[in-house]
């Protein structure tokens, strides 16, 4: 036998662990929430979830503060004087890019995830942030916009890692019956940093014209306290035991994360769920290297596999027709949308912040509605109001000056509920 499997063997064959059936009250008493379970979702959640959420609403709010320095050090370091249309492009640019570099990061998360693993893919999260934050917080005493752009691209791949691996790492360190709760963490983490970043945005706090450097890179505290306990987290079990094939490290992590008085029938558990991924442990090596090689499947044949035609579809009308529907471009210009309905500007950024409130209001009480009801019905049902408040918010603020002023708060709502029921329900 292979020294690899002699601990595995322990526990599944021996002679005092007899077979038998487990009630389904039983199974459920075995999930509970461990020391390392909770330290886990904890650390990735307020050191990269919530980083992630927090650079997508901290730029709305000093948006003009930070458009005019970037005006003053275009012109200080090349001469260049841009004129009002030339700066709005800029300054998308700076926005956008942030959304290229999450592209990038989602993309090549899962490589970089079975690459390096699940908890050091983590940490390269963590890295990324740290990076850019520290642009952020001296591009202005450079007098560098290379260095905003740079830090803008850096905190975009951080957040497309996290939002590709971290879910990925705590929903396969948490046992099935706890992988829903845990798996939401992220999602939570994102649009609960979203109200951060709006916060500290604020004039009050970091968004005037000497401190909005701060507001860009307070972040990093988070990210610094909530790696400490880093080299103590454990890798996933799952990666160690399908894709490394290092069983008994896998084993020692399901240990640690079954808590002291774990049970070998919880062991046996877990061990057997990730077997079922795996090749079964009845065949000859032969035999097994060459089925795992079988199950290593290219791009193009997920894509020509008919059979996987309409789930492709669905996730790419869902995440695509999120993504395109201009939910970024609410984030991102609310405040300059509810400033063109006539709000003061501290009347709009705190506008800005009650639509990000109230959207995390709404997130807290999705996986209860995911419990009660049917999923197509909840997906259905948050697209067609999406579509709905879209639509008019989309008409109002084009015709917007030709309305009646009375009529102006209708665009406030339709610009507080849309990113409510994006985010609320879709995600």
């Amino acid at each position: 036998m292979d020294t690899n499997d002699q601990s595995e063997s322990i526990i599944l064959y021996a002679p005092e662990a007899s077979a038998k059936i487990v009630s389904a009250q039983r199974q459920r008493t075995e999930a509970k929430w461990t020391f390392w379970l909770l330290t886990a979702g904890i650390s990735t959640t307020f050191g990269a979830a919530i980083p992630t959420g927090y650079n997508i609403g901290v730029i709305n709010a000093p948006a003009n503060y930070i458009k005019e320095w970037c005006n003053e050090t275009i012109f200080e370091t090349y001469g260049t004087v841009l004129t009002e249309g030339e700066l709005d492009t800029f300054w998308a640019v700076v926005v956008s890019i942030f959304l290229i570099g999450g592209v990038i990061g989602s993309l090549g998360g899962a490589w970089l995830a079975d690459k390096l693993g699940r908890k050091q893919s983590y940490l390269a999260c963590g890295f990324l942030l740290v990076i850019g934050g520290v642009c952020f917080q001296f591009c202005r005493a450079v007098g560098s916009v290379e260095l905003l752009l740079l830090g803008r691209v850096l905190v975009g791949l951080a957040a497309g890692l996290t939002t590709s691996t971290v879910p990925m790492y705590l929903t396969e360190l948490a046992p099935i019956e706890l992988r829903g709760a845990l798996g939401v963490f992220c999602s939570m983490g994102v649009t609960g940093g979203v109200v951060v970043g709006q916060i500290l945005s604020l004039e009050e706090i970091f968004g005037t014209e000497e401190l909005w450097q701060f507001a860009l890179s307070f972040y990093v505290l988070l990210v610094i306290t909530f790696f400490v306990p880093y080299h103590w987290l454990p890798e996933s079990p799952k990666y160690l035991y399908v894709i490394k094939q290092r069983r008994d490290e896998a084993i020692n992590e399901i240990k640690r994360l079954g808590g002291k008085n774990v049970k070998d029938e919880y062991i046996r558990q877990q061990i057997e769920s990730m077997r079922s991924e795996d090749v079964p442990n009845s065949v000859s090596d032969d035999e097994e290297t060459q089925q795992t090689k079988s199950k290593q499947r290219s791009l193009w044949s997920v894509l020509t596999d008919p059979t996987l035609a309409l789930p492709l579809i669905l996730v790419c009308a869902l995440q695509g027709g999120q993504q395109l529907s201009g939910i970024n471009a609410v984030f991102f210009y609310s405040v300059s949308i509810f400033e063109s309905v006539g709000l003061s500007s501290t009347g709009a950024k705190f506008a800005n912040l009650g639509a990000g409130c109230l959207n995390l209001f709404v997130a807290f009480f999705t996986p209860m509605l995911m419990e009660k009801f049917n999923r197509r019905f909840l997906a259905l049902l948050s697209c067609s109001m999406c579509g709905v408040f879209l639509f008019a918010l989309t008409f109002i603020v084009y015709f917007i000056e030709k309305l009646a002023p009375d009529i102006e708060h209708i665009a406030t709502h339709c610009n507080t509920m849309f990113p409510v029921l994006q985010n609320g329900f879709i995600d």
